[in-house]
């Protein structure tokens, strides 16, 4: 079996009654208005006769989806195609990646402008000009799609974490700074993952979690040592802003903290920051040399481990990681040549797709929302037909391609995703995902 490369993904947002174009992102050639048009008509046609059109596919494999959002803002998603066309695979697979991108592109729009703005639509083209303050976060959130970010919480909808050899250290002064900062919701990143957070910060909804990872990673790439942000909650608070403090402790280390007016920013920056910070700044530098592999130092994985994503079911939580691709040789590398760094990551996020569509159902807190009309529609769409059949639930399950073999495994309380050469045999897959399962939350209690 092959899992193709994803196809390009273009999104486009119109106002829903009208069909105003409001923003275009994604592919690099635009589609034209009149196809543009044809979509947004097409979709006031069915809900004229009472059908809620949310997806289609094409006679050359791409797919389109469709989601109205506070009966304001339409959202379309056109693929190109390439996940829907794999050997064997199915429009559960594309369906899945794309709803998630139509939820995330939604919820990042609220999260910037809140949900006020957008479901008034009281001046279409002030909304088009605020609306670029969301670009950034769209663009990347449509690169994380093509396995261009290297983080997972966009499709999974799980925090995506790092696991710092000094915890404890880390957590500590996490909780004295964020309680100086008059608050209780504080967590600490590191190379754009969440390194330790507070327990209120936990407790916000994972898709705001993800989205404000998405956001803080995001200003750390503008540069600025420090930033005061105002920031809507999707779920907790649509309506009513809150403020993100954003503060640099060393290059790819950075402390946010949710609050209300106080304190000012340049009073947590000049007083608190250093005061909580400067103590620690051996743990953040031990923690920044765990790198993209996101396990510390006391996890070891079996050389023959490509890639893998360990979800944390209970939690929310997620760390996933692809090692340096090393020639392997005891094999001429023309044999089976190892996939890129980045394929890995694409593999992994088609691989987890797959499996979810396939075996293992997606959480309640996992699986896009819908409104009443589009579940009677959708039905169980996003499962593919051979899965609804099952009378047991799969545990594990395992995937043989052209460029790796891939292996699930799921527990009560986690499950495994894992990428390996094509030189593991396929019997051994399952101690090899048993071993590596035990390594990390025996070390780390993940």
């Amino acid at each position: 079996m092959m899992l193709q490369q994803a196809g390009s993904v273009q999104l486009l947002c119109l106002t829903a009654n009208s069909g105003v174009p409001l923003f275009t992102r994604g592919a690099s050639k635009q589609l034209p208005f009149s196809i543009i048009g044809s979509l947004n008509g097409v979709h006031m046609f069915g809900a004229g006769q009472g059908v809620v059109l949310a997806g289609c596919e094409t006679d050359r494999g791409g797919r389109m989806v469709w989601r109205v959002f506070q009966d304001s803002v339409m959202l379309i998603a056109v693929s190109s195609g390439g996940q829907a066309q794999q050997e064997g695979g199915g429009a559960g697979q594309e369906d899945l990646h794309l709803r998630r991108l139509l939820e995330n592109v939604w919820n990042c729009m609220v999260l910037v402008l809140g949900q006020d703005e957008l479901a008034s639509l009281r001046n279409v083209e002030r909304l088009k000009r605020d609306l670029r303050s969301c670009y950034r976060l769209i663009d990347q959130l449509l690169e994380g799609g093509q396995g261009q970010e290297g983080t997972m919480g966009d499709l999974t909808h799980c925090a995506d974490c790092l696991l710092p050899p000094n915890a404890t250290l880390l957590q500590e002064g996490l909780d004295g700074f964020t309680q100086a900062a008059d608050s209780e919701f504080g967590c600490l990143m590191i190379h754009g993952r969440i390194a330790t957070a507070t327990e209120k910060w936990w407790r916000l909804a994972p898709q705001e979690v993800v989205l404000l990872s998405v956001l803080a990673r995001s200003l750390s790439l503008s540069g600025s040592a420090s930033c005061d942000t105002p920031v809507f909650l999707p779920q907790g608070s649509p309506t009513v802003a809150h403020r993100l403090l954003r503060f640099q402790l060393l290059p790819g280390a950075d402390v946010c903290v949710l609050c209300g007016p106080s304190p000012t920013l340049h009073r947590a920056e000049n007083e608190l920051v250093g005061c909580f910070w400067s103590p620690l700044l051996e743990a953040l530098r031990g923690s920044l040399a765990v790198g993209e592999r996101c396990l510390p130092g006391s996890v070891t994985l079996r050389p023959d481990v490509l890639a893998l994503l360990l979800i944390n079911r209970e939690s929310r939580r997620s760390v996933s990681c692809v090692k340096a691709i090393i020639t392997n040789h005891s094999h001429p590398p023309s044999d089976h040549p190892l996939p890129s760094k980045a394929r890995c990551w694409e593999l992994l996020r088609l691989f987890y797709t797959f499996t979810t569509t396939r075996y293992f159902p997606l959480e309640e807190t996992q699986a896009p929302a819908l409104t009443p009309g589009e579940k009677a529609q959708c039905g169980d769409s996003l499962r593919e037909d051979f899965a609804l059949g099952f009378s047991h639930q799969p545990l594990q399950c395992y995937l043989v391609t052209e460029e790796c073999k891939c292996f699930g495994l799921q527990t009560a309380q986690h499950q495994l995703y894992l990428l390996t050469p094509l030189s593991v045999p396929t019997f051994a897959l399952r101690s090899v995902a048993t071993q590596t399962l035990s390594a990390v939350t025996l070390a780390t209690g993940f």
